[in-house]
């Protein structure tokens, strides 16, 4: 995690410059560095792609886009056109060696314009199938030849599976060293995931309650309104159970459950993910239908506006059996979390957007309160990680008044009170990796052992054809079968945000 550390000069070079992310995401995240004094003084874009475009004309483009997505609009700002300076555009076939020829050359005149040999980012924001063919070519001209100097940040999925993750790892290995290789989940990224080793580590008053002993269980939900909208083609050969599971909840179920690290250094912090990753109870193929659930959505609608079903949209078969939505219930087989389950979903179309952890308590031992909706309702800590950007306390207090009654009242920290102007996560990701700082990038044992996590999962539902799709609604929370998950223990999904009403209806189950 970036300390303001003095950035050497560096060179960017962004494979795939022209596409979605870099307009969307990445030159963005770039300005606002730049804007916040966060980048060196000596630093050069270079955005490749095929068309043949002049540098005015790629910075126009750039301009337009940042005006659209970047939280800092201002284009008529002198320090924006500062930046857009610092942007040139280059003409590149990935498939000729004479191309990366040319990049070379136009690398080593920056390096001779800076008067000392930059730091080299390369960024590939382009389909895991050209990772190999550009991977080599890196190597044959010696692009990345430092290993101290030169950096490589690859966008996930790292892989389709373990045995494709193990043969993409083992090709890169052949040009850069493990600690060159930056594998991005935006999602670690985020301020209130990244606050929870703060809020976990750094208050006393948590630790002790944070394990089998006085959690119930933990659920962490990622779910969205939309659609597959215009990636259908890309996510009929995916999926929710590898675009989301095998990445975003795994790496927040470990930010949720690791042990204490000794210190806040990369290697520390990333030994306690893979602790939680090798921990994961491995479900045995005759498992997978009682403790995981897939679906894929209907026709339904979305805030009152009718949407199509999954099958409807652009790109998917019509008898596509991609899931669209996978709930899960996982155990930890360690000291501090052994027994407990963490439920886990995720789902495209749901009733809305919201990204959250909820632990739940387990109930006092013996009450004297408990009558019917005067009685007690659990005591929960929830994380939401967006759209809103809070921590919510829930616990129960005394109902004013001369009856001995109780009613349940909520503590909250609120990140958008503090600051509207939050970094998003890929600028705090792509400081670190200026920075040479891989804590909160994925190490090759963490990708390797959650591949491992949903193998058997994968391997199955490969295979088998699922009895009933589409099994839910567009604007619902998923098919039936996700709540009996829960029902079997007496659980149940729990929203993040709830109203004095209903948080008086949920009595303790």
């Amino acid at each position: 995690m970036s300390k303001f550390k003095n950035i050497n000069p560096t060179i960017i070079v962004i494979f795939g410059g022209t596409g979605d992310l870099a307009k969307r995401k990445l030159f963005p995240a770039f300005q606002n560095l730049y804007l916040d004094g966060r980048m060196s003084k000596k630093f050069e874009i270079i955005a490749l792609g095929r068309a043949e475009k002049s540098n005015e004309e790629f910075r126009s483009y750039v301009l337009e886009n940042l005006n659209i997505f970047s939280r800092k609009k201002d284009i008529a700002d002198p320090e924006t056109q500062k930046f857009l300076s610092h942007i040139t555009y280059h003409s590149l076939d990935i498939d000729k060696e004479e191309s990366y020829q040319s990049l070379n050359e136009k690398i080593n005149n920056i390096d001779e314009t800076f008067g000392e040999r930059a730091n080299r980012l390369f960024y590939l924001s382009i389909t895991p199938s050209f990772i190999s063919t550009i991977s080599s070519n890196i190597k044959k001209i010696g692009l990345a030849a430092n290993p101290k100097q030169d950096r490589i940040i690859i966008e996930k999925p790292f892989g389709y599976d373990k045995t494709s993750a193990i043969a993409l790892n083992e090709m890169l290995s052949q040009t850069f060293k493990e600690e060159q290789i930056y594998r991005i989940d935006h999602y670690l990224g985020k301020e209130t995931v990244q606050n929870i080793l703060a809020f976990r580590f750094g208050n006393s008053m948590f630790e002790p309650l944070w394990s089998r002993n006085f959690i119930d269980f933990v659920q962490i939900t990622v779910a969205e309104e939309v659609g597959v909208e215009e990636r259908g083609g890309f996510y009929e050969g995916v999926g929710a159970l590898k675009d989301m599971i095998q990445n975003h909840l795994l790496q927040i179920l470990c930010m949720t459950a690791m042990e204490a690290p000794a210190s806040l250094e990369a290697d520390d912090i990333r030994n306690r993910k893979a602790d939680v990753l090798k921990s994961i109870r491995r479900i045995k193929p005759e498992e997978v239908d009682h403790y995981v659930v897939r679906g894929q959505y209907d026709a339904g609608a979305i805030k009152g506006n009718p949407v199509p079903g999954y099958r409807q949209d652009k790109g998917i078969a019509p008898d596509s059996i991609t899931e669209t939505y996978v709930a899960m219930k996982i155990y930890l087989d360690n000291w501090r979390w052994q027994g407990i389950p963490f439920y886990l979903r995720t789902g495209k179309r749901m009733e809305e957007k919201q990204s959250s952890i909820i632990i739940q308590f387990k109930p006092v031992p013996h009450s004297s309160f408990s009558y019917g909706k005067e009685g007690m309702t659990p005591n929960r800590l929830i994380i939401n990680i967006q759209p809103a950007m809070d921590i919510k306390l829930q616990f129960m207090t005394k109902k004013p008044g001369l009856s001995l009654s109780l009613r349940p009242a909520e503590m909250i920290f609120d990140y958008f009170a503090c600051s509207t102007m939050s970094p998003e996560a890929y600028e705090t990701l792509i400081a670190d990796a200026l920075a040479g700082d891989p804590t909160l990038f994925m190490r090759w044992d963490q990708v390797e052992q959650a591949w491992d996590a949903i193998d058997t999962i994968q391997q199955l539902w490969k295979n088998t054809v699922p009895v009933k799709f589409p099994n839910y609604k567009a604007g619902s929370w998923g098919p039936e079968e996700a709540d009996e998950l829960l029902a079997r223990q007496g659980h149940k999904w729990i929203p993040n945000t709830q109203t004095k009403e209903e948080l008086l209806d949920d009595t303790d189950i």
